[in-house]
Order: structure tokens, then sequence, then C-alpha cells
């Protein structure tokens, strides 16, 4: 199927390619956001066949030297390559990379911000003095249609302001729209870009995890064939699990967590499994306002995680 788009009734467009369901906001002079969306659709419509040249390759552990060439693809594989040392393909940078790579055609004289919303993973373009408003919605389950007609109520919200080395966020979770070795409902990742915040979500989402024989794993490649994953085991359910398990698995997430943003590769993050919350909670980190896994924040305008 080729690729489409929709102009959404508040101004906002939608473009959908296989995959790729994307969502971009954006703020400025009608004829800046006229040329800004004619390029980020032209280049748009071009990414998924570069993808799927390279897919081979993309789905390979990140080892060695770089050996893809276009530059979505080698964004996907930098943002993975810090993790080489843990199995980790360029595929789990895919949808921040795409996000980034469209972002860039708002960096542009006239438009004064502009987000790219891929799926939930996001990339943000913030001129001075501008500033975005992000909701988090911890538990895609309790997410139902009517919901989503009415106007989503998020469970917490942060913003990210242009003074900030913020233009990225992602966030992962086991039941999320890919596969997780976790058993976080969602981690929820900032940092200096979207490619790299995917990749850091992906990483600490694997890491809250333990050992318990009641959580389900089903091999990757049951569940999708084609999966980069092939056999490693996937988190397919997890049952309410004694506070004290979740925890500990809260307890391993954020010990990663913390170990990446001492790195510099995040700002920050909140894990959320089973109506418990934790953030990395650094002094200069983003405070995530309402932020609670079992009840309902205020509600929030045009870009949710």
């Amino acid at each position: 199927m080729a690729a489409q788009r929709t102009l959404l009734p508040d101004g906002r467009w939608h473009f959908q390619h296989g995959p790729m369901d994307i969502v971009i906001g954006a703020s400025g002079s009608a004829e800046a956001l006229e040329l800004a969306h004619t390029d980020a659709w032209l280049r748009f419509r071009g990414i998924l066949d570069e993808l799927v040249q390279e897919l081979a390759l993309l789905r390979l552990p990140v080892r060695g030297e770089c050996p893809v060439r276009g530059p979505v693809a080698r964004r996907m594989w930098h943002a993975c390559q810090p993790y080489k040392s843990s199995f980790i393909t360029p595929m789990a940078a895919v949808a921040g990379a795409v996000a980034q790579e469209l972002v860039s055609c708002y960096a542009a004289d006239g438009i004064t911000r502009a987000w790219i919303n891929n799926g939930g993973d996001i990339a943000l373009h913030l001129t001075p003095s501008q500033s975005v408003r992000i909701g988090l919605y911890a538990d895609l389950s309790r997410l139902n249609m009517g919901e989503i007609l009415e106007g989503v109520q998020t469970d917490g919200q942060f913003e990210v302001a242009s003074g900030l080395p913020v233009r990225g966020v992602a966030t992962s979770g086991w039941r999320g729209r890919s596969f997780s070795l976790g058993i976080a409902d969602s981690v929820t990742v900032l940092a200096r870009t979207a490619s790299e915040a995917d990749a850091a979500a992906t990483v600490i989402a694997n890491a809250v995890d333990l050992r318990d024989t009641r959580i389900r794993r089903r091999p990757a490649w049951e569940l999708k064939d084609d999966c980069d994953l092939g056999g490693i085991p996937v988190t397919v359910d997890v049952p309410p699990l004694e506070p004290v398990l979740v925890q500990q698995a809260l307890r391993a997430g954020l010990k990663r967590a913390q170990a990446l943003r001492a790195a510099g590769l995040i700002w920050s993050a909140a894990l959320v499994c089973q109506n418990q919350v934790v953030t990395t909670g650094a002094a200069d980190a983003l405070a995530v306002e309402n932020l609670s896994a079992d009840g309902r924040g205020i509600q929030v305008g045009s870009v949710f995680a």
C-alpha cells in the first residue's frame, strides 16, 4: 500500500505507510508550515523503501562498524551502539529514528515548534522560549475507544522547554506495539534525540524484570516470524504480582536507568509497573506532574507518549 496522508480537523497531519503511523503538529507562519509539511511528506514517502532495502542488516545485532548506509538506518544503528554489550539490533530505535528524520523538515525560519509522534515515540523542534507539554499514559491496556473519542485523560504530564537538552521522548513496555523482555507497563525516556530515547526506553524496559514462573513468555519468532529477536523469549502476559515483587523489578529497571543517565545517554525516565511508579529523580530531571498509574491526571493537549 502506498503512503497516505490526512489533514486532521485541528490542523495536524496524519501520515501512514506500512508500520509507520505518524501525527505531526507544528506552529509558525502559514507559509513556512506549508513548505515544511510538503517537505516532510516528500521525505516520508521514501523512508519505508529505504529501510526495507537494508532490513536484513538492521535485524542483525549491533557489532563492529556500522554496516548500513541510509541516514535513518545509520541513526538507528548509532542510537543502539552504546548497548552493544547486550543483544540489541538497530530495530530498537526505528520509530524514534523515523520521527527524528521528519522533524528536521521543520527546522526552518518561520516555524517556532514542531512535534512528530510516531506511535508514541516523539521528536521535537523547539526554538528559543518555546516549549511543549507531553502527557504520559502509563498503561495502554486501560485505553478504550470511548476515551479516545472523548479525550484521553493522561496519568501524568511534563513540559519540555527549549532550554533543556531534550528533543526526544520514547516509551516502551510489554503492552506496547513492540516486544519487550521485561514486565514494565511503560518506561518513558527523555533524551537528546528521539532515536536515542527509543533505544534507551527499550533497554530500560527490558531491565524491569524478575524471575517468576507466573510470567508468561514465548519465543519472539512464534509471535512474528520475521522478528529481529529470533528465539529470544518475550513477555506475553504478566499476572497481578505481589507489591514487593513489583518493587524488585522496578528497582532493577531504575538501576539501569540511573546508569544510563550517569553516562549521559538519557535525561530522565519514568518507570511504571502495576500501579507503582519510580523516576530517575535527579534534581535536574523533568518532574512528571500528577503521575499515578492507578489514577488520572488532567487532560492535556496534542502530544502524549
